[in-house]
């Protein structure tokens, strides 16, 4: 399985230019079977949901249409109305047009992201192409046991707006997450400035064991490719079982 990372600049709320923007980058990549996106890849990361909501259904147009034109499923989230809420929505689109979402669960709240948005309750894994692959939105990263592995996915998604002010943070948690879930791990984040932060981007795709597989350039719009081997990984799960002795838990949800 061929995984792709696009590590981009985002103009802030002009979903129309970002999307031909991204059209010229994806033109340049090689063949794959997966792309993963950053945050609000379409928008970048705005607090102030109304202003983008609307544009949700021809950001996610634009994604089937990707999904279809690459024979790849196509990831990143969007700002999407659901019910009367606002949802920080990873959508994970096929080349058939199936689309499969999570709901952000760990809310920036920090940043005001809180205050706009509903925090998900659901823990959310796509199977696609044999590989299984557990959804998560960049702050979910700070939160352990909502991605913990139980035995149920080889891959961690995670679609990102982290800053260059919490860069060791993020550097240090894609490894953890693959070394303590014995899995790989797609990270994706993006580059440039918006009204209050600057991001240097620092993408990459981890090896179960914590190595790096493949990354992008600092501050540079890049595509890096890695391979998600399940031989491998059900070797190494056999090899050293560790999570047959990981503590148990239970998740409650959050309050509304």
């Amino acid at each position: 399985m061929k995984v792709t990372i696009l590590q981009h600049d985002i103009d802030w709320c002009r979903v129309d230019k970002n999307l031909a923007h991204l059209d010229g980058l994806i033109a340049t990549l090689p063949p794959t079977d997966l792309l993963l996106l950053p945050e609000m890849f379409a928008t970048g990361l705005n607090n102030i949901a109304a202003d983008i909501v609307d544009a949700q259904p021809r950001i996610l147009n634009w994604m089937k249409d990707k999904a279809r034109q690459l024979d790849a499923a196509v990831v990143g989230s969007i700002a999407t109305e659901d019910q009367g809420k606002n949802y920080n929505r990873l959508h994970f689109v096929e080349p058939d047009g199936k689309v499969t979402t999570y709901d952000k669960r760990h809310l920036f709240a920090y940043g005001g992201e809180a205050e706009n948005y509903t925090a998900g309750d659901k823990r959310v894994v796509v199977k696609y192409r044999g590989v299984r692959f557990l959804l998560q939105v960049c702050y979910d990263l700070r939160y352990p046991l909502w991605s913990r592995n139980r035995g149920d996915y080889d891959c961690i998604l995670f679609s990102a707006n982290f800053p260059i002010s919490r860069d060791t943070a993020w550097r240090t948690l894609i490894r953890a997450r693959a070394i303590e879930n014995q899995c790989y791990v797609a990270a994706c984040n993006r580059i440039g400035t918006d009204q209050k932060c600057e991001y240097y981007g620092r993408s990459a795709i981890i090896h179960p064991y914590g190595d790096t597989m493949a990354d992008c350039p600092d501050k540079t719009e890049w595509g890096a490719q890695g391979i998600i081997d399940l031989e491998f990984l059900d070797h190494y799960s056999a090899k050293f079982p560790v999570l047959a002795d990981a503590d148990p838990f239970e998740i409650l949800k959050k309050d509304k």
